[in-house]
């Protein structure tokens, strides 16, 4: 059973040990940080939005907020009620909660339901994939749920802390990424080549490495700024190292570890599904925009 981690919050002065630590689940595994940090996500939403709804000890949260609009919002007297299939919602067997979008009649909305029967169900057969497969990222039918509205219309996507969580996205990715270049450095293997590959994985994780700490300084000394486009440097040096990582240890050691190694082909297959996370191209074409129009590119 995953446990739900207990993390500092990002922006108090220890946003370095929260990128750490995030890092540290996705070394243990692509799919206990994707489940770890959903859940660190939203307790650090919760508290930027001064959400004081009721909490237990063991609960287990998710934030299922692809496809904003997938899920509709309706007033039922002075509470809410919401409806409709939210994809992507990884851990929809072992969340107890969630923070979900839903579109209402003010605008998109982010509102805490409580992930159970009849009104919450996940759909089988809506999460057939090989990667990532422990994360259970089915889909889940909201039927009349329940819903607390946390903060206002709008407020899930312009707040700071919508880029400090994308940016501990990359601290898991490069976490990842570190699980599986262990393998590369425990071979043994010590020829030209090898030496080669390792040397530059050690280039890759050193850059993303660096990045996630300027990202977490810059974070601790202006909480509230809006680090849309270090969030999108971060993101994506991070995946371009992960990605290099993967390559590099599959040509130094072949098809051995990901025919006979079953922790570490499962690494590999989770860390590719997990890394398009990433919009990629798409990312970057918004990165170029805001370095063309910043006042000071670099």
């Amino acid at each position: 059973m995953i446990e739900s981690p207990d993390l500092p919050l990002p922006g108090g002065g220890a946003t370095a040990e929260r990128l750490r630590r995030l890092a540290e689940l996705g070394r243990i595994s692509p799919v206990v940080a994707r489940l770890g940090e959903g859940h660190a996500d939203a307790v650090a939403i919760r508290a930027e939005l001064d959400d004081d709804g009721p909490g237990e000890d063991g609960e287990r949260w998710g934030v299922w907020a692809a496809v904003p609009r997938s899920l509709t919002a309706v007033r039922d007297g002075g509470a809410w009620r919401v409806s409709g299939d939210r994809p992507w919602c990884s851990g929809a067997g072992w969340c107890t909660h969630a923070l979900v979008t839903a579109e209402a009649e003010d605008g998109v909305r982010l509102f805490a339901v409580t992930n159970e029967p009849p009104h919450a169900e996940p759909l089988d057969g809506t999460w057939p994939a090989v990667g990532m497969a422990a994360s259970d990222s089915r889909t889940i039918r909201f039927t009349d749920a329940p819903a607390r509205p946390v903060g206002g219309p709008g407020c899930y996507v312009e707040r700071p802390g919508f880029w400090h969580g994308g940016i501990g996205v990359a601290a898991c990715w490069y976490g990842g990424a570190l699980g599986i270049a262990d393998a590369l450095h425990d071979s043994g293997k010590d020829d030209p080549h090898t030496m080669a590959h390792l040397g530059a994985v050690d280039v890759a994780l050193g850059a993303a490495r660096a990045v996630l700490l300027e990202a977490a300084a810059i974070i601790d000394a202006d909480p509230l700024a809006i680090q849309h486009r270090l969030a999108l440097r971060v993101r994506a040096t991070a995946e371009a190292a992960a990605t290099e990582v993967i390559d590099r240890v599959g040509r130094a050691l072949g098809a051995g570890p990901l025919g006979r190694d079953e922790q570490h082909a499962h690494r590999v297959a989770d860390l590719t599904v997990y890394l398009r996370q990433s919009h990629a191209e798409a990312d970057l074409e918004q990165l170029g925009a805001l370095v063309r129009t910043g006042k000071s590119p670099w």
